[in-house]
């Protein structure tokens, strides 16, 4: 078992893939994005805030996120918020009817669930190894913590916050046993982010660690399609707890599997990108990424 108060490894930046070198650029211009994408900001503007020419920004960001800063910025806009949640209701309704297959789960990456017996949660995950490693991804690094079962973590850090990810992950199941094993967590760090190799041959195999309520949210999560959005009020009507707002929002906000299940496609009634444990700058990266994989999305608002 790990000593946690080991150094933990850095990631060389020289083995860092594309995509994950590009979003410290990303980053940056996420940042002034979020502040000014009422006023549209032109390329100029965002390239002289990242420090490259408009031509290098845009192959940058169009290599990392599939789509224009331009179209990202239009992605993330109140309006296009909104224009995702007028089809929250028959999103959730529709993917309850038609089962978990077909086209629009690309976006889950396949994924097949389980969850572990709610003894394995009162225990406080005692008697469950989890192994674990931190691996480059578009949105930085990402710690991947998977047991026998599947994968049952997943959560990012910039550079020089991965020891507050690694607390902040075993703190949920304190009991459990640590292990760091990259080469074991590596090939679903692979698969997670690369969406050539989503499959439904191959499905993801995700274990779900979490009280039966918080269980039944981040499976209604995992139902909400790529490109879509729901409502912290939708997904407690979908429960049968319309009253149940705040303990849904309390229990998107401990889902342990970020990106996979996708609580960054809650938002608020508004259309508000309220809340995210890895960040709302990271929320934006995420919705934006996916904006780019859907499409005809974009082309609809």
């Amino acid at each position: 078992m790990r000593n946690m108060e080991e150094a933990l490894p850095a990631v060389p930046a020289a083995q860092l893939p594309e995509a994950a070198k590009d979003y410290d650029i990303v980053r940056r211009t996420l940042k002034v994005i979020t502040e000014t994408w009422r006023d549209q900001p032109a390329l100029e503007t965002l390239a002289a805030e990242a420090g490259l020419d408009p031509i290098q920004l845009q192959r940058v960001f169009s290599r990392w996120a599939g789509i224009t800063p331009k179209q990202f910025v239009q992605a993330i806009t109140l309006d296009h918020a909104r224009a995702l949640l007028r089809q929250s209701a028959t999103v959730l309704d529709t993917s309850y009817e038609v089962g978990l297959s077909g086209p629009a789960r690309l976006h889950d990456l396949f994924v097949t669930h389980e969850a572990m017996t709610p003894g394995v949660y009162r225990a406080r995950g005692e008697g469950v190894e989890i192994r674990y490693g931190f691996h480059p991804s578009p949105f930085g690094l990402a710690l991947v913590m998977a047991t026998e079962h599947g994968l049952a973590g997943l959560a990012f850090a910039d550079p020089g916050e991965e020891r507050a990810a690694l607390e902040d992950m075993t703190g949920r199941w304190p009991r459990a046993a640590y292990v760091e094993d990259t080469a074991f967590t590596a090939p679903m760090a692979q698969r997670i982010f690369a969406p050539s190799q989503w499959s439904a041959e191959q499905p993801l195999r995700v274990v779900l660690i979490g009280t039966d309520f918080e269980i039944r949210v981040w499976e209604t999560l995992l139902r909400i399609p790529l490109g879509r959005a729901t409502t912290y009020r939708d997904i407690a009507e979908r429960l049968g707890k319309p009253t149940a707002s705040r303990a849904v929002g309390r229990a998107v906000g401990r889902n342990p599997i970020s990106f996979v299940v996708p609580c960054h496609r809650v938002l608020g009634s508004t259309g508000k990108l309220c809340g995210y444990h890895w960040g709302l700058t990271r929320k934006r990266a995420i919705l934006g990424w996916e904006a780019g994989l859907a499409g005809p999305v974009l082309e609809s608002v």
